[in-house]
């Protein structure tokens, strides 16, 4: 940490003439850019304005799918039964699905309650010590005190089979981009387009191709958890010390060697940091994927939703959150405790302790089973349903409507949709359908490459083609208000965290809980709260988006340079001056990291939000997957995937995506 003065004579601070990052980026980059489409524009609008003067989007330019695509639905409800493709490959692998996860779910009723919670406990406590143990018991046996102990324990067998498959997958298609730069050039796009898709776009064709049932909720999970074990696996190999590798291969061993006896061993952290939101994607999506007929705690939370029954949904909603926080600590605590068996000198260590934790839950299984305990007893048992109901009518009469001179929540909804959703909507609708493709363009291109702004522009004009143009402006609408508060939030309270511990430690468990929460779960309070539309939709966008925010702006601030904050306090500059200007320039990339993660989340919570209201893109998908029309549903979804792709690059800076290729070549 240097304290040397500088050699020159300083400035006041807010006086300097040099050029800062972002004015270096305008005068040299942007304005020619900026100069550069003008000149495009003024040759281009005129013709396209002389062919279509309407400012909707021209009717001549759609392209009407649905015949194309209920044909392709009828022929794979028709051939599923009888094609070879269906009986002897993907039949083959609905059939294995379907025996993994019941072989699951009988080995959990096998082990009865006691076992499944002394096994749990004993994993927890080899992972991470006594403290992480007590959590474990207590979070399951809230499990079934509050009824769910079988909705758990299918939502567990789903989880875990759809979490191996994932995790074979994605290391799978790790190690070949790790190991290749060709394949990870190939793939780098691939995962990056994956990484944007709303959760709600893999529902309707998985459930067309193997129906609705586990099969269907197994293979979605799969899609959509499997790309960060593979991101994360290729990162660890390509960014193994060069050192060692060197050291390695000067002892003549062969490639095959050299990746089990080095490179996966470096790798580990990444490795454990990959299963680890493996599995919280995967339990967020076994729950959305209730809706095609994904057994346990999500049916039980989707069914509650559609009647309205806020009791019942949070009895389900407790538990998965339950089992995310358990995951997640449990995952967390093995990668950071990576490398201690090999300090550990007690009688417990390695192969031992293990050996006995297993030896442990057999003994309690079997005891259980003699005493006749294997279904978790149906006196230990506490109704919250009621009660939680009989609150929410509470809020209706006293917070819903007619607080005095703050108003109610419903009032804050209505307030909200008619002064901003409302306006953002039809200002977007009323522009010239040519003026957002612009627009989109000149975002797209300041931020990042002609290649970027040619891929955005694409896209945009892709939702215009398939003739969902207005609604896809109604969802950008919900998107960018919830985006907008959002970030005001998340950078307002991301600020006050860097600067104070004590407030980063009171909100650290907050954060912790409601980052591992499943999507779903949001739609319960929101709707008790606010009722049904899109406000309540963006609410739950906000709060699921919220808690990246904060986290990426306080690691952002706190990682400026040192000695930069030396230098601004040398030269007396106030705290206001330090944030404005040396810390919020120099975290830009961290801020700009913020803003993208702040997007993705909250487009996909905005699409789920149809089912409380939300409309738009979302309910085509939604109504899609209920009446089984793939001509509607799937056009909303790829719709959501084209505004995803558009949201993503111009938000997401090229620098950042050079910089990880760079990285792994």
């Amino acid at each position: 940490m240097s304290t040397t003065a500088p050699a020159t004579t300083p400035r006041p601070l807010g006086t300097d003439t040099k050029t800062g990052p972002v004015q270096a980026l305008l005068r040299r980059r942007g304005l020619a850019k900026l100069l550069l489409l003008a000149v495009i524009a003024a040759v281009l609008v005129p013709l396209v304005h002389a062919q279509w003067p309407s400012t909707l989007w021209p009717h001549a330019l759609t392209v009407d799918l649905s015949g194309p695509l209920g044909k392709a639905s009828d022929w794979i409800i028709d051939n599923r039964d009888s094609h070879w493709l269906f009986l002897y490959f993907l039949g083959h692998l609905s059939n294995a699905v379907v025996i993994s996860v019941r072989a699951v779910y009988l080995l959990l009723l096998a082990l009865g309650w006691a076992g499944v919670v002394a096994g749990a406990a004993l994993i927890a406590w080899r992972v991470a010590g006594v403290r992480l143990a007590v959590l474990t018991v207590a979070s399951f046996g809230l499990c079934g005190l509050l009824g769910m102990w079988v909705p758990t324990m299918q939502t567990l067998a789903l989880m875990v089979v759809a979490v191996v498959a994932s995790v074979v997958l994605g290391m799978l298609m790790g190690l070949a981009a790790g190991l290749s730069d060709r394949v990870f050039r190939i793939l780098r796009p691939v995962l990056d387009t994956m990484q944007v898709l709303p959760a709600f776009s893999y529902l309707l064709p998985v459930a067309l191709i193997f129906g609705v049932g586990v099969p269907a909720a197994v293979f979605a999970t799969v899609i959509y958890a499997a790309p960060p074990m593979a991101r994360l696996t290729a990162l660890g190999l390509r960014g193994a010390d060069a050192g060692v590798m060197e050291a390695v291969t000067s002892l003549g061993t062969t490639a095959r060697q050299r990746l089990f006896s080095a490179r996966l061993p470096l790798a580990r952290k990444e490795l454990l940091l990959g299963l680890n939101q493996t599995i919280m994607m995967a339990l967020s999506m076994a729950v959305i994927a209730s809706m095609i007929g994904g057994a346990g705690l999500g049916d039980r939370v989707y069914q509650a939703l559609g009647s309205v029954d806020v009791g019942a949904a949070l009895a389900a909603g407790i538990p998965i959150v339950l089992l995310a926080v358990v995951l997640d600590r449990v995952t967390g605590a093995a990668g950071e405790r990576l490398g201690a068996d090999a300090e550990d000198t007690s009688v417990l260590r390695g192969w031992r302790g293990w050996s006995l934790a297993g030896a442990a839950t057999v003994v309690v299984a079997l005891a259980a089973r003699f005493a006749g305990l294997l279904d978790w007893p149906t006196g230990w048992t506490v109704d919250i349903v009621e009660p939680v109901n009989t609150a929410k009518e509470w809020m209706v009469d006293h917070l819903y409507t007619g607080v005095p001179v703050v108003g109610g929540t419903a009032d804050w909804a209505a307030h909200f949709t008619t002064w901003v959703l409302n306006p953002v909507r039809d200002g977007l609708q009323g522009l010239p359908w040519w003026s957002v493709l612009l627009v989109v363009a000149a975002l797209a291109w300041l931020i990042g490459t002609w290649q970027t702004a040619l891929t955005a522009v694409l896209a945009m004009a892709g939702i215009g083609v398939l003739g969902v143009w207005d609604k896809s402006l109604d969802t950008l609408a919900q998107v960018l208000a919830a985006v907008a508060v959002t970030v005001v939030l998340g950078f307002a309270i991301g600020i006050a965290t860097a600067r104070s511990a004590r407030l980063e430690r009171l909100l650290r468990p907050v954060l912790d809980i409601f980052q591992t929460m499943p999507q779903f779960v949001y739609l319960i309070p929101v709707v008790a709260l606010f009722g049904i539309g899109r406000a309540p939709a963006v609410a739950a966008a906000v709060v699921y988006a919220l808690p990246a925010v904060i986290r990426i702006t306080t690691q952002g601030l706190r990682q400026v340079d040192a000695g930069a904050m030396e230098a601004a306090q040398s030269l007396g500059a106030t705290n206001w001056q330090q944030l404005r200007q040396v810390q919020l320039p120099l975290a830009r990339p961290a801020l700009l990291l913020a803003l993208n993660q702040a997007v993705v989340l909250v487009l996909a919570v905005v699409v789920i939000g149809a089912l409380v209201g939300g409309g738009a893109l979302g309910y085509d998908v939604v109504f899609g997957i209920a009446q089984g029309d793939l001509a509607t549903g799937m056009v909303g979804g790829v719709a959501i995937v084209c505004l995803g792709l558009v949201l993503d690059r111009v938000t997401q800076p090229t620098a950042r995506r050079e910089s990880g290729s760079t990285k792994g070549a």
